[in-house]
Formats: C-alpha cells, structure tokens, sequence
C-alpha cells in the first residue's frame, strides 16, 4: 500500500506540472498574439499620421447635392473654394457641366434627404416612438 501511495503522489505531481507547463505555454502564446496585434496597430498609427499631404485633404471640397440620373450616372454638386461645380459622373468619367459663384448659404430646398441634418432626424425619430409608446401602451395619444 505503501508503494500504491507513494505512486499516486507521484502521479499527481506529474500531472499539476503537466497542466502548469500547459499554462505557461498558453500564457506565452497569449502575450506574443497580443504583442504582434500591438505592433500592428501601433504601425497602422505610424502611417496615418506620417503620410505626408492627408491632413489638408478634401477640407476645400465639400459635396452640396448629388442625384442620381440613371443607372450609373449622377450629376453632383460640389463647392470648391467660392465656386460651385455641376459635375457628370458616371462610366468612369467626371465632367464640368456648369460653374458658377457659391451663394452665401445653400439653399435648404435643394439640399438632398441624405444632408438632413442628424438633430432634425433624431427629434422627428424621438417624436415617432413616443407617439408609437402612447397609442400601444398608454391608450390615447394627446400629441400632434
């Protein structure tokens, strides 16, 4: 019995370094993943802010309204300085339509669906789901 013991002992000390060397393997391949994700990022990083001409781009350019004129054509607007461009896109070609002075503020008529601004969309949204709460939940709805 003695000798049974003793293996058991033996056994189980084998086998918790098993399980500790096991651990430690997984520990190391955990910090080394996550020291190459690291070292991705940080270059990622590097390149965006040492590319040289991206800081300045596209702050003089800014797209007023775009409509779509066929399957792949549009005709888009486009404020560049004090001018605004009528530009043809469509088939891999861009083309100058017309070009005249940019007004002082643009017009809000024809400004496109997607412009609208985020705060005038969230009230009307907000406005839309308390209505929809009232009628389901609450019985009347005393709100416009």
């Amino acid at each position: 019995m003695n000798d049974a013991g003793a293996s058991a002992q033996a056994h189980a000390v084998t086998s918790g370094s098993d399980a500790l060397l096991g651990m430690a393997a997984l520990g190391k391949t955990a910090f080394a993943l996550l020291l190459v994700v690291g070292l991705i990022v940080l270059c990622a990083w590097l390149v965006r802010r040492l590319t040289p001409g991206q800081a300045n781009a596209g702050q003089h350019l800014k797209v007023i309204a775009s409509r779509a004129v066929g399957a792949k054509e549009r005709v888009v607007i486009v404020e560049l300085e004090d001018t605004w461009l009528v530009l043809g896109v469509g088939n891999g070609q861009v083309s100058k339509l017309h070009e005249r002075p940019a007004p002082p503020a643009p017009p809000s008529a024809n400004r496109d669906e997607t412009q609208t601004d985020a705060g005038g969309f969230a009230a009307r949204f907000a406005q839309a789901l308390k209505h929809n709460a009232r009628t389901r939940f609450g019985g009347k709805d005393n709100a416009p």
